[in-house]
């Protein structure tokens, strides 16, 4: 019920905050602009940073990436879905708010059944970022999330507590993938799939 009330939600210009397999996720329909701007209002975020987008399938990357090099698949196909956020060269279908102005998109594919069910049902990448006001720790319950966030967000879906470690973020648009951010996998483990700076 909680999971179709979500998704008509994020059809519409909603915004849900949804447990994940890293943290709680606050989550937007990518395609309405209006939704996505809710999003840096609700957490206080600087509008030049861009926002992670969600997905359900590596097929998906293909549509919001212009171009995928042979290394990002290989982490996509190792650590996919899972803790892995990959920094790609985005492609014009994706909204200037979302990517902050810049030229690249950050894409996951979460290994949790209820956020990967919302994006189905929705039927287009989500929005997909911690769901906490700016620079505050990320919001491991729903309890949490209500206290940050209030009622300045639709619907909080409480799965329970999340593992709590962030996704590890690498950039994969220079020559050689590059850790933005060690999070839950660590950069010994990447370096077993490829060279990593």
């Amino acid at each position: 019920e909680q999971i179709s009330r979500g998704i008509a939600i994020l059809k519409s210009d909603g915004l849900v905050a949804f447990p994940t397999d890293t943290v709680y996720g606050l989550g937007a329909n990518s395609g309405i602009p209006r939704a996505v701007e809710r999003i840096y209002k609700v957490k206080q975020r600087p509008q030049n940073l861009a926002l992670p987008l969600l997905l359900a399938e590596p097929s998906q990357i293909s549509e919001v990436a212009s171009y995928v090099p042979r290394v990002a698949w290989l982490l996509v196909h190792k650590f996919l879905p899972g803790a892995l956020t990959v920094v790609l060269s985005s492609s014009k279908s994706v909204s200037r708010i979302i990517t902050g102005g810049g030229k690249t998109v950050a894409v996951r594919i979460p290994a949790h059944p209820l956020a990967i069910a919302l994006i189905q049902g929705v039927g287009t990448p989500i929005v997909g970022t911690s769901a906490n006001l700016s620079g505050w720790p990320s919001a491991l319950t729903a309890d949490e999330v209500r206290s940050q966030l209030g009622n300045e967000i639709d619907l909080v879906i409480d799965g329970g507590r999340c593992p709590g470690r962030e996704s590890t973020i690498v950039d994969v648009t220079g020559e050689i993938p590059r850790v933005l951010r060690e999070g839950a996998i660590s950069k010994a483990e990447l370096g077993k799939v490829c060279e990593i700076i």
